[in-house]
This record gives structure tokens, sequence and C-alpha cells, in this order.
């Protein structure tokens, strides 16, 4: 990352906050943006068990396919997003799930700001692996009330 693609932010650094039913259980967000990274965590139970990095600074191939006609409207994560687990996971169906709500999160912070550069660092702490349509929408909704 150079110097010009750093992003001046205020200290101390923002954050916001944000907690909701999931499934039955509750869901605390919370949002903090830095310089060089924003920091978002998911937890349930006070638990933060896993963590998820995604580069949100697009390849040059991947910004021309962004700029292609009905590029952006697709609901799915952008293709030129990559997520990696850090740390934590302990199953496959862990680690997938880590990198889906990653992988979405990105995508809606880069649609919101294509000019985006830093790296998302998400942290999930999830009281058991919930794969339901209902409570990944559940999740995605609170994210953006911290975005």
């Amino acid at each position: 990352m150079t110097e010009s693609d750093v992003k001046q932010e205020p200290f101390p650094a923002p954050s916001k906050h944000t907690t909701g039913e999931v499934g039955g259980v509750s869901t605390e967000i919370t949002s903090t943006s830095f310089e060089d990274k924003i920091l978002i965590t998911i937890s349930q139970g006070g638990r933060l068990a896993q963590w998820v990095q995604v580069p949100l600074s697009a390849p040059s191939s991947a910004s021309v396919d962004m700029g292609l006609p009905g590029a952006g409207l697709s609901s799915l994560p952008s293709t030129h997003l990559t997520a990696t687990t850090l740390l934590g996971g302990g199953s496959e169906e862990r680690e997938a799930l880590g990198q889906l709500y990653a992988g979405q999160i990105a995508s809606f912070i880069t649609l919101g700001n294509p000019d985006e550069k830093r790296t998302l660092l998400l942290g999930l702490g999830f009281e058991k692996v919930e794969v339901g349509r209902e409570s990944f929408f559940d999740i995605i909704e609170l994210v953006q009330q911290v975005l």
C-alpha cells in the first residue's frame, strides 16, 4: 500500500456498534475504521473465534470488469475479492461460512465506495455454525447498520 492509498482518519478511530437477534441469539456487531483497515466484529455471547481478511483494492483487470454494464447489480460478492482465513475456522463448514460473510461484506463496502483501498478484517464468533438463509441476511442487515 503506497502513501497515497492511505486514508487519513481522526484519532481515536471512528467506530459504530449495534446489536440484534439472529436465530434467537443476541448478536453484537462493531465496526472500527483505521487508516489502512476496516475492522468489523460479529459476536454472539462475547465470542471471537475466527478472523478473515479481504483486501478491497482491486487488480487492474477487476477494475475494468467493475466498469462493465450490470457489473455492480449482482447481490453476489465481487469476483476480485478474495477472503483469507487468518485465525480460527476449525472446520471446513465454519471456514467457508466465514469467507462467505467476509466476501459479502467486502462486496457491499466496495459497491458503496468503489475507491475503497483498505483491507477488511472480519472477526467472527458464532454460538453455532448457522447456514440458514434468514440468519445470513439478518447478520448482513446488522452489518450494514454499522458501515
